[in-house]
């Protein structure tokens, strides 16, 4: 294990698509977060409030894709270039092979996570530092590192059932696009208000209605059910991370701890039933 873990380390740092995540993941999150000081300046301007974390957590939905992206091309490499086959023709466990790509995978996740935390570091002339403790910083922190966790045991699974290193990437960018599509649009869902009021053109101009019931508003079971989606696909805790609204924050944790161990679980068995030849 130790001997897969040290080539796989050795064959990340040299991985081009490895760098070039890190690279955008910086430039794209220095923008965002540049734009976001010069929003933050206007509305500091106009009386209202604007704080760091306000944008610090906005390029988490953008993780998942990253992840897709690294392991489909990490672990296709593996499979165009024959280089499973050699590892267990050299003796090594199939459990251990698994094994080992997955903490690859992990660990460029967790290079994302920093460069995008170090990245974020640029509003902090703008806006100051964060406003929220310690504590409950360091819970977002995790709770990113476990959807990646998360992320990353998917998409492993997903790796030992492909051997196409096309066909690899688009399951697996499809994958994440699909499930931020659904997350995204259950999101949407619980976002309606409970009230809302009609506008009506009069005399005097555009005036508001008195309140009245939303018939878009979920409630009861459908709304349970929508919290639990959100809760349990790291795209939806990740869009819960960028607006900073994360309500059930030891539940998405459990979730996503499960979800990596029975991806685990569900792809080293896979893997020891493919055939390789």
């Amino acid at each position: 294990m130790r001997k897969l873990l040290s080539a796989n380390f050795a064959r990340l740092w040299k991985n081009k698509v490895f760098w070039i995540c890190i690279l955008v993941t910086l430039v794209y999150n220095t923008i965002v977060m540049l734009n976001g000081g010069m929003q933050a300046a206007n509305l500091i301007e106009e009386g209202e409030k604007a704080t760091l974390e306000m944008y610090y957590f906005n390029f988490a939905p953008v993780l998942g894709l990253l992840c897709a992206v690294f392991s489909s091309l990490f672990m296709g490499t593996e499979y165009s270039d024959g280089t499973i086959r050699n590892k267990i023709v050299a003796g090594h466990t199939r459990t251990h092979v698994y094994l080992a790509n997955f903490v690859v995978c992990f660990a460029a996740g967790l290079c994302f996570i920093t460069a995008w935390l170090l990245s974020g570091l640029v509003g902090i002339p703008y806006l100051g530092l964060w406003k929220l403790n310690i504590l409950s910083l360091c819970m977002l922190i995790l709770i990113a590192v476990l959807f990646t966790a998360a992320f990353t045991g998917i998409f492993t699974l997903l790796g030992s059932l492909i051997t196409n290193k096309a066909i690899m990437a688009v399951v697996m960018i499809l994958l994440f696009l699909a499930m931020l599509l659904v997350t995204s649009w259950f999101n949407a869902q619980l976002e309606q208000p409970e009230m809302w009021s009609g506008i009506t053109m009069t005399e005097n101009g555009i005036e508001m209605g008195d309140p009245m019931p939303n018939p878009y508003y979920v409630t009861g079971k459908v709304r349970t059910v929508y919290e639990w989606v959100l809760d349990l696909l790291p795209t939806g805790q990740s869009i819960y991370m960028a607006n900073l609204k994360i309500v059930h924050p030891v539940r998405e944790m459990i979730l996503s701890v499960l979800i990596t161990l029975s991806t685990l679980g569900a792809g080293l068995a896979a893997f020891k039933r493919k055939n390789l030849n």
